[in-house]
């Protein structure tokens, strides 16, 4: 039995529907970042007597696009819930949240996701989706389990989540990760919210190792973090079977700090939750023309998108698959085609290079400053033979900080091509004084060659036009050969 079929996970996504206005039961803003503490609230996303919540439209909408998206089915009736038990993040001591009983559904249940890890496919089924009110911020000091007190900002309490629930059907923390990469890709290209944005996605995982008991890790933050919690959590839970030790059910937090998780309590059953009907919120009831009216809005969808690319750009499949992982990714490459009509071109220096440094600088594509026509102007000026292919890759780094243009950054730096012959000869002929052993071998071993042809590209600092060098390298051996 494989490593992989000892391991269950699923997955419990919550995101926030940050592309709406507003909250999910209020006014307002659904901007809160930045703000003063406690200062985005209002009487009834902190649950005052007497205050009455309404539903955001827009919420619903995403809910049934997403449902759509992920091939569930759309319920025709819903209703929202008072999930109560003793909430410090929650001022009314309960969450409205949907629920499943006789009568009402969450918006939707049921549907699937394919993903793709490595040259597998993979399908993920899931379980349902639906909204609930984000609870307000808890800051600690230091560690969750040391920390001397709590600190409680509600400007975050009543944000619109969208909820998503697989089946434990994933069995490794990578496919985890690819799981909820799709679904950030997904979420975005509907315009639900920005992947990009701190806590836009939050996830609990849920974890298993060799039919033991479950435990859930709560609120992990991002996918390298679910992926690294995951491991640690399936390595703790092996380690104490090999050991004879009884895993418990119970919720854990993932300190990302001290790279471990840490017991917070044991797991609540949904009785613990005492649910009832929300008596100001009336039942949900979502007709099959409605849902015909959102599916005519849905916009082209990641896998699609990939297709798209591969029959119109001649692309990979793969590059395709990478560059639709993000929404702004996809946008960015398609932008960069239409200035310089290269798509492969383009899709390598994006793959190879771009993404490259974004990972080194811990950037996405929106929080550089790079643009589409920065990245087609240094490929034009490749092209043109301006500057070699060595020099975009010295000043990338440059253009995505700073946003400059990259013939000011190589005008800047003094860059540009050298394609004067007699400087380059006079380089040819100190890289040969310098090198007579090099010199001897290349008349006969063509790894010298490019050696000779390295050392005088180093010398021009990369400067030197690649094709001019070679030719003058090899015009410089043919008369040392004849001397001889």
């Amino acid at each position: 039995m494989s490593f992989e079929e000892n391991v269950l996970i699923g997955l419990e996504v919550h995101c926030q529907l940050t592309n709406l206005k507003t909250k999910l039961f209020c006014g307002c803003s659904s901007d809160y970042r930045g703000k003063e503490p406690n200062s985005n609230v209002c009487v009834i996303c902190l649950g005052h007597p007497g205050s009455l919540p309404k539903p955001n439209k827009g919420a619903i909408e995403y809910a049934i696009m997403t449902g759509l998206a992920l091939n569930s089915t759309i319920n025709s009736r819903t209703s929202f819930y008072r999930k109560n038990y003793f909430y410090v993040d929650m001022s009314k001591n309960f969450q409205i949240s949907m629920y499943e009983t006789n009568g009402s559904a969450a918006i939707c249940t049921g549907g699937y996701l394919d993903i793709n890890v490595g040259a597998k496919k993979k399908r993920i089924r899931i379980t349902r989706i639906q909204l609930e009110e984000d609870p307000a911020k808890l800051v600690h000091i230091g560690p969750i389990d040391l920390s001397p007190y709590t600190l409680v900002d509600y400007n975050r309490a009543g944000m619109a989540l969208l909820e998503v629930v697989t089946e434990p059907d994933l069995s490794s923390p990578r496919e985890a990760r690819v799981f909820l990469q799709k679904l950030r890709s997904i979420l975005e290209h509907i315009g639900a919210f920005d992947g990009g944005l701190e806590g836009a996605m939050r996830c609990d995982a849920n974890v298993s190792v060799e039919g033991g008991a479950r435990v859930e890790i709560k609120n992990i933050s991002s996918f390298k973090e679910v992926e690294r919690a995951l491991s640690y959590e399936i390595s703790r839970q092996a380690a104490m079977i090999k050991k004879g030790e009884r895993v418990v059910r119970e919720t854990r937090h993932w300190d990302e700090i001290r790279k471990v998780t840490i017991s917070l309590r044991e797991k609540e059953e949904e009785y613990d939750y005492r649910y009832f009907p929300e008596p100001d919120i009336v039942p949900l009831h979502i007709t099959p023309d409605y849902v015909e009216q959102i599916r005519a809005k849905m916009p082209e969808l990641p896998d699609a998108r990939a297709d798209r690319f591969v029959k119109e750009y001649g692309i990979p499949a793969y590059d395709a698959q990478v560059l639709t992982s993000e929404k702004a990714l996809a946008d960015f490459f398609e932008e960069c085609v239409r200035i310089y009509r290269d798509p492969k071109t383009v899709s390598n220096w994006i793959m190879s290079d771009l993404l490259g440094v974004l990972h080194e600088k811990g950037m996405e594509i929106q929080e550089s400053k790079i643009t589409p026509k920065a990245l087609a102007e240094m490929l034009q000026l490749i092209k043109e033979g301006t500057i070699s292919g060595k020099i975009g890759k010295i000043i990338l780094p440059e253009i995505v900080e700073t946003g400059k243009m990259p013939s000011q950054v190589v005008k800047e730096k003094g860059m540009e091509r050298i394609a004067d012959r007699e400087i380059i000869e006079r380089v040819v002929e100190e890289v040969f004084a310098e090198n007579i052993k090099a010199v001897d071998d290349a008349l006969t071993d063509s790894n010298a060659v490019n050696y000779l042809i390295g050392q005088v590209m180093r010398k021009t600092k990369a400067k030197g036009d690649p094709k001019l060098v070679n030719e003058i390298v090899r015009e410089r051996l043919e008369r040392v050969k004849k001397r001889r």
